[in-house]
């Protein structure tokens, strides 16, 4: 697994100073990012001293915050002491600024705030629904200034001069604004967006680097902006996915869309939101009724080690009903221990001793059963390790997705409701014995998708969708995650019914289990208790991660399994 090592050992040192945190009693668990850089003043507005500065990388406690203004007080990471304030759309906040405590105080010059070794992990950061707009049926027609803003780091555009006013949009860095007027008594420069109603917005001086003379532009004395139009909420999930199926997309009940609104709503209340660069994607099917719903399935993910499931679909596509013994342990080794050496044996087990040709007919089989978002084209890199080269170009499929905005790997990519798709037609083969995988091939036999759901069904992680039911419920899975995207790709088995569950996360250079765990697995709760109302789980389980020094099962009892002609299909959970 990519990066894993370093993340365990991130995340026990960020344990470790939160501990120490708690223990001065002074953190409330709400702490400050700045998004590129931003400037800290020794007091509340911005004609105040410049006593330091903060920048992307590094997360502060947030102590006090002021009554009237939007500008938060910010502490030293070890000690607490104030360091300066800092406006608030210039930073991310993590954790709810009610339990920060007013103040007004004013902090001395000092010298800027050195970076902290260890960060805090933060609790979840409620999060203001993202309003989408109607198109403006008479635009504002604004003179041209030659007056721009630079962007540094990613912003809010807001419907007014004012952190309080909606937010219609983001800005991210490298972005250039028109800017078309200023606020005569206000710190915020008014810029040219045509998505919004009136065709601009608002932005703090705060966040930009100016170009040109902005008092030049036109003076608002406007201080009441209630007259704006009304803006349309955004609207909650698709219902369908993009795949391709046979026969008629089955239509959601009224029940079933509004439990996609919930998750939707609460995944914007953990702080994923769609319109900034932190967001997520689900995808959701009911496997007895088939209605589906999903959201962020337009944006390619790095497939992390959730695309595992994939290459041991294409290892079963060329073998023919039971690995060998030694292939066995290392189907273990991949997606329990998600080991990538062992990944890449298997690749070479599929392309006849080339791991990359393995890759393309892992590729060429998720194609035949309908995907064309979700690919590998190489080995999985291991550190230390040189790979070989390829004896061709390697082949990357023209895709119709967004592959900029979540950053994938350029070399193994996945959609939600692609990877939702290939865990459904596998649960179909094993226990309907129908499904794509039987009607758009010849290469599988319903014995051997039991045995795939049964090795992601022995998955040793009991957090992201397995924390959200009841422990002992069978739930066949695979994890993954970088260092910036977490994910889990899991069918789960109730009393009540079954369901897919595909989540992806992603924040740019780092995003924290703190975050990603909890989500999912209130997701997956969501869902199991809509499926079995009688018998709810009240909150999600706390779930752990094993380590895997030790995890090895070359010579297991679940390889003797794999590698049988004799397969025990009791093993696997049934509908």
């Amino acid at each position: 697994m990519r990066k894993q090592l370093s993340i365990l050992i991130a995340l026990s040192a960020g344990l470790l100073l939160f501990s120490a945190m708690l223990s001065l009693g002074q953190y409330t668990g709400v702490v400050a990012e700045a998004k590129g850089s931003a400037n800290l003043r020794a007091g509340i507005g911005t004609e105040t001293e410049v006593v330091g500065a903060i920048e992307t990388g590094t997360r502060y406690p947030v102590i006090g915050r002021s009554a009237q203004f939007p500008w938060l007080l910010l502490g030293d990471v070890v000690t607490f002491a104030p360091i300066g304030w800092v406006f608030t759309d210039l930073v991310t906040v993590s954790g709810s600024l009610d339990v920060v405590p007013l103040s007004d105080i004013n902090v001395a010059a000092a010298t800027p705030p050195p970076p902290a070794t260890f960060t805090p992990l933060p609790t979840l950061d409620p999060s203001v629904p993202t309003a989408t707009l109607e198109p403006s049926s008479v635009p504002t027609d604004l003179p041209a200034f030659n007056v721009f803003g630079s962007v540094s780091g990613e912003i809010n555009l807001r419907y007014g001069p004012g952190a309080d006013y909606p937010r219609l949009g983001g800005a991210f860095a490298g972005d250039r604004l028109e800017i078309v007027g200023h606020h005569a008594t206000l710190p915020w420069l008014m810029v040219s967006f045509p998505a919004a109603p009136n065709g601009v917005a608002w932005v703090s001086r705060e966040v930009l680097e100016i170009t040109g003379d902005y008092t030049s532009t036109r003076s608002i004395t406007q201080t009441n902006f209630s007259s704006l139009p009304t803006l349309t909420p955004t609207p909650a999930v698709q219902q369908q996915s993009n795949v391709m199926r046979d026969g008629t997309p089955v239509p959601v009940s009224a029940p079933f869309a509004q439990l996609g609104s919930l998750m939707w709503d609460n995944v914007l209340a953990s702080g994923f939101d769609p319109s900034k660069s932190k967001f997520a994607a689900m995808y959701l099917r009911n496997l007895s009724t088939g209605e589906e719903i999903t959201f962020g399935n337009g944006y390619a993910f790095s497939g992390t080690s959730i695309n595992k499931i994939a290459i041991l679909t294409g290892l079963f596509s060329v073998v023919d009903g039971s690995p060998d013994f030694d292939t066995a342990g290392d189907i273990g080794n991949m997606i329990i221990c998600s080991d990538n050496s062992a990944t890449n044996d298997v690749l070479a087990r599929t392309g006849g001793g080339d791991m990359y040709v393995g890759a393309e007919r892992t590729t060429q089989i998720l194609s035949r059963i309908g995907l064309r978002r979700t690919f590998i084209t190489a080995p999985f890199d291991i550190p230390g390790v040189e790979l070989p080269q390829p004896t061709s170009p390697i082949r990357y499929p023209d895709t119709d997705v967004d592959q900029v905005k979540a950053q994938p790997d350029v070399t193994n990519q996945m959609t939600v409701d692609e990877v939702g798709f290939l865990l459904e037609s596998l649960y179909e083969c094993a226990f309907q014995e129908t499904g794509a995988l039987l009607s758009r091939t010849t290469a599988f036999t319903p014995q051997e998708c039991r045995k795939i759901l049964y090795v992601l069904e022995n998955n040793t992680v009991d957090a992201f969708a397995k924390a959200g039911v009841p422990e002992g419920t069978v739930v066949a899975h695979k994890h993954g995650w970088t260092s910036e995207t977490h994910g889990n790709a899991a069918i789960v088995f109730t009393p009540g019914g079954d369901y897919v569950l595909v989540m992806m996360m992603f924040q740019p250079e780092w995003l924290v289990f703190g975050e990603s765990l909890p989500l999912v697995a209130e997701t997956s709760r969501m869902m199991y208790n809509f499926l079995n109302s009688s018998a709810p789980l009240s909150q999600i389980r706390d779930g752990f991660i094993p380590e895997t020094a030790s995890c090895n099962f070359t010579g297991s009892e679940l390889a003797e399994q794999l590698a049988s002609p004799f397969f025990l299909e009791t093993n696997t959970g049934t509908p």
